[in-house]
C-alpha cells in the first residue's frame, strides 16, 4: 500500500520518533506537521496499523514496526538523494531543493535512484546534512547536539539542519553556518532566549533558542 501519501505519513512519524526516540508520536503531532485535520490523521493511522507498519495505541500515540520503519527509511534515501542530485548535478541551491524533492520521491523509480547514487559517488548525506541510507539499510540513532545542548566554547563542527524552509537556510548561510562549517557557541540566555554563535571567520549572531535546536553539531576535528 506504498502510496504517496503512506509514504508521508511513514516519513513524519519516522522523523517525530528521531526528535524523541523511545517514545510515541501523538496524533495531534501528525496533523500538525503534515497540516491535516485530526480525523483524518486517525482514519490512517488505524489503516496503517491494520496493515502492519505501526503500533497504535488509542489516545497515547504510535510508533513504527520494523516494516513501518524500513519504507520510512527507504522514502528517505530517495528523497535525500533526489535532493544532493538537485544541487551537485543540476546547480539548484540548497534553499530550493526541498521541495522539488518532495514530490519527485514519489515520482522516480528505483532504477533512477540508484543510478543517482552511482553517479553521485555513493554521498553519505546530502546538502543539508541528513544522513543518506545505503540501499536496504537501517540508519542508525542520531548522536548529533545541538547549539543547545553542546559544550560551550568548543570547537564544532556543523553537521546537520533540521529545519529546510528556504528563509531558515538562507539566514543561516548569511552567517556563514552550512554543513561542514567550523564554530563555536559562546554563550546561553535562557531570559533572552538567545544562543550566542561564532562561526569560523565570520561575525558572531545570536539565534534563538528555537532556531539553535534546529543546528546540529559535533565535535570538530584538527
Amino acid at each position: 500500500m506504498a502510496t504517496s501519501t503512506v509514504e508521508d505519513y511513514l516519513k513524519c512519524i519516522f522523523h517525530e520518533q528521531e526528535r524523541a526516540p523511545g517514545t510515541l508520536v501523538a496524533t495531534g503531532q501528525i496533523a500538525s506537521a503534515l497540516e491535516v485535520a485530526p480525523a483524518s490523521v486517525t482514519a490512517m493511522v488505524k489503516t496503517l496499523a491494520d496493515s502492519g507498519l505501526l503500533r497504535y495505541e488509542p489516545y497515547a500515540g504510535v510508533a513504527l514496526t520494523p516494516a513501518g520503519e524500513q519504507l520510512a527509511t527507504h522514502v528517505l534515501r530517495r528523497h535525500r538523494l533526489i535532493e544532493q542530485f538537485l544541487v551537485q548535478v543540476v546547480g539548484m541551491d540548497w534553499t530550493e531543493v526541498h521541495g522539488e524533492a518532495e514530490v519527485l520521491e514519489h515520482a522516480v523509480s528505483d532504477r533512477l535512484i540508484e543510478r543517482m547514487d552511482e553517479m553521485l559517488g555513493r554521498p553519505s548525506v546530502d546538502p543539508h546534512g541528513d544522513p543518506i541510507p545505503a540501499a536496504g539499510a537501517r540508519l542508525p540513532p542520531a548522536t548529533w547536539g545541538s547549539l543547545l545542548s553542546c559544550a560551550l566554547r568548543a570547537p564544532l563542527r556543523l553537521a546537520r539542519v533540521t529545519d529546510q524552509s528556504p528563509d531558515f537556510l538562507r539566514l543561516l548561510e548569511k552567517h556563514g553556518l552550512m554543513p561542514g562549517r567550523r564554530l563555536a557557541v559562546h554563550a546561553r540566555d535562557a531570559v533572552a532566549d538567545t544562543v550566542e554563535v561564532v562561526p569560523e571567520d565570520g561575525a558572531p549572531l545570536r539565534l534563538g533558542q528555537r532556531a539553535a535546536s534546529k543546528v546540529l553539531v559535533e565535535p570538530a576535528g584538527e
